[in-house]
């Protein structure tokens, strides 16, 4: 003979087991643990065509910007001293031998790496104490970092972390708010670089 345990029928609440008397809605806000820390005043709120708008309210238009322990610097690593570019006939800028600065230079080597002169690296050499990190953002896609520049930055003790300059910016929005402005700098492109524009 079979035994019955309860009714037949469909149950009665959604729970299972007794009701429970404790209130155990999570509040997925409360769980935010960067909700309190201030975003850093050097945090960039938008990417332009031309430059960038920071948190600060500064804006940034026709330069890269270099941010460094807090504060935000125009930055123009395509400025070369002294460039030979050949003629203009050649779709070159002109013959440059007088060691004159000239807005027209490049960020590619031959091998079509992303490559600076090493003063462009001037703040971060002088800067104290050095950030860990550095986030560069080589403008509108990732362009692989030349053995020398990594070099260069690496010798001043600095990791480097390459990507597109939006998400450079994000990536170092979220970590200087994470580990502090003295940790992180960003080196950023603007989006819309192209040579001989700027």
């Amino acid at each position: 003979m079979a035994s019955r345990r309860g009714p037949i029928g469909p149950p009665k609440t959604k729970d299972r087991g007794p009701e429970s008397k404790e209130d155990t809605q999570t509040d997925f806000a409360a769980m935010n643990v960067l909700g309190n820390t201030p975003a850093p005043t050097t945090a960039i709120d938008a990417c332009a065509y031309d430059g960038f708008a920071l948190n600060s309210g500064l804006k940034i238009t026709g330069s890269g910007v270099l941010l460094v322990g807090g504060d935000a610097f125009n930055w123009k690593p395509w400025i070369r001293e002294g460039r030979k570019e050949g003629t203009i006939g050649e779709g070159a800028l002109g013959d440059d031998d007088k060691g004159v600065s000239s807005v027209g230079g490049s960020m590619r080597n031959k091998k079509g790496q992303w490559e600076v002169a090493e003063h462009s690296w001037g703040i971060l050499d002088a800067v104290w104490p050095k950030p860990d990190l550095l986030i560069l953002g080589t403008g509108p896609t990732i362009v692989p970092v030349s053995p020398e520049t990594r070099k260069q930055i690496s010798d001043l003790g600095i990791r480097l972390e390459i990507a597109d300059t939006r998400n450079a910016a994000s990536q170092f929005n979220l970590l200087a708010t994470e580990r502090g402005v003295q940790q992180v700098a960003a080196a950023l492109i603007p989006i819309g670089w192209k040579e001989g524009t700027y």
